[in-house]
């Protein structure tokens, strides 16, 4: 490959082309990437929203533009798999983007395949894009099978579209599907010790943020234009950035200041520094993780948002957890259990492409040996919750139910929630698909030991 010209390289397509190339290599999560590389391109700031639709959009329907760019492709001897994802970059703005028209689009595609590749390549992509220009792509309709044709229309592998039909039905599918190409909304905890929510809002504005208060969650605020991350309310420690869906955990434990309280599986501790600033001040939060550079995470987190003297971490597996601490130990226990992680697909659209049916038949039994090797830490008339982000029933409401049927003494109690998420209440579970209020998908179960 020749020597990229300094311009091109610091071009938002070509980095937009460089995150899915690595992403699709594996190894790297898209919400992770970004920021590495709009600093090692130096891509001018103006131009890292455009970033993130361009790789976003483009992961997220992956599947889809794959069967839009096929018949283009097929008489082809072989195509290097970077210039199937430049072609598929392209499509994404030719169809989904009004702003950039279509010559533009193709003449810097061409312009890149010339430089990673060469004048031959640069000749192939612009065929392959001028094509589809002038016969567009074809339709679904072509797709025979109901379950592939699906699949494709929502970007999702089979055996996952598959899963999802059998738990939701066809149509229920297809809503959470095509809602996954949505861009996530970015909401924030406000710490209500230090402001209202009306006056964090208020403070956003001054710094050009634009942000309103969660319909979901009574900390919650969420913003409709701007960066939280940058804003003088974060540095401060009085916001963090939380989605609205894992605000509702802390909640659902009913924390009351003066208690001890276990987070099993912490990090990064968004929950972790929740549940503290909720015990103010009195009271402790005992975070557990496997992994060093995890807790140091938690440490850093809690510094940050002035919970650091609540908050007590130790390496420690959850499993573990009967051993290491003594029975009737905690008024509060939270399992945010480890998970597949299918709530996150519109955050993390690459994670779907990951996933084998295989990786889903251990995590039930994990699950379940958290929940149990907890219980016996858990005071009589204590809460344990069990959360996860995903929504997958195996996951969730099976491993409920088989932790129930063993433990007695515990039972099932009603969640500490908005009267908005009612709807995603079942059983006294909530189960929020990501369709449903724009958030993450995820599962909360509350129970009392007796």
């Amino acid at each position: 490959m020749a020597k990229i010209p300094k311009k091109l390289l610091r071009s938002v397509r070509f980095t937009a082309l460089e995150a899915i190339e690595r992403i699709n290599r594996g190894g790297a999560y898209s919400n992770l990437l970004l920021n590495e590389l709009i600093q090692k391109n130096q891509v001018d700031g103006k131009d890292t929203a455009l970033l993130t639709e361009l790789v976003y959009g483009t992961i997220s329907r992956q599947l889809l533009l794959a069967y839009d760019i096929e018949p283009f492709i097929k008489k082809a001897k072989k195509v290097d798999p970077w210039v199937k994802s430049l072609l598929q970059l392209s499509v994404y703005q030719m169809l989904y983007l009004d702003r950039v028209p279509d010559h533009a689009i193709i003449n810097e595609a061409v312009e890149i395949a010339k430089a990673k590749g060469n004048p031959g390549t640069g000749k192939f992509v612009n065929g392959v894009l001028r094509s589809i220009q002038r016969k567009g792509v074809p339709p679904l309709e072509l797709i025979q099978d109901p379950l592939e044709r699906l699949a494709t229309e929502i970007s999702l592998p089979k055996f996952l579209t598959e899963k999802f039909v059998a738990q939701i039905g066809e149509e229920q599918t297809r809503k959470m599907g095509l809602s996954l190409f949505e861009p996530s909304r970015v909401s924030a905890r406000i710490d209500l010790r230090f402001l209202t929510r009306a006056e964090a809002i208020e403070a956003l504005a001054e710094d050009g943020i634009e942000a309103r208060i969660s319909e979901l969650s009574p900390y919650g605020i969420v913003a409709d234009k701007g960066f939280l991350a940058g804003s003088e309310l974060f540095q401060n420690g009085w916001l963090t950035i939380q989605d609205e869906s894992s605000m509702l955990v802390a909640q659902a434990l009913q924390v009351q200041p003066g208690q001890t309280i276990l987070d099993a599986c912490a990090a990064p501790g968004g929950k972790t520094t929740h549940i503290a600033a909720l015990l103010e001040g009195k009271g402790s939060v005992t975070a557990l993780d496997i992994h060093d550079h995890k807790l140091e995470l938690v440490r850093e987190n809690a510094e940050r948002l002035r919970v650091a003297d609540t908050v007590v971490t130790k390496k420690m597996d959850a499993r573990e957890a009967s051993v290491n601490f003594s029975p009737n130990s905690f008024d509060r226990i939270l399992v945010d259990a480890p998970c597949s992680g299918l709530g996150l697909m519109r955050r993390k659209p690459d994670i779907k492409y990951q996933k084998k049916p295989q990786d889903f038949s251990q995590l039930p039994t994990i699950q379940l040996e958290i929940l149990k090797n907890c219980a016996p830490t858990l005071k009589s008339g204590g809460i344990m919750v069990y959360s996860t982000c995903t929504i997958v029933p195996a996951e969730n409401q099976a491993v409920i139910a088989e932790f129930l049927a063993t433990h007695p003494d515990f039972e099932k109690i009603e969640l500490d929630i908005e009267e908005k998420l009612q709807p995603a209440i079942h059983e006294q579970m909530l189960i929020l698909y990501p369709e449903m209020f724009m958030t993450d998908g995820f599962f909360i179960c509350a129970m009392r030991k007796k």
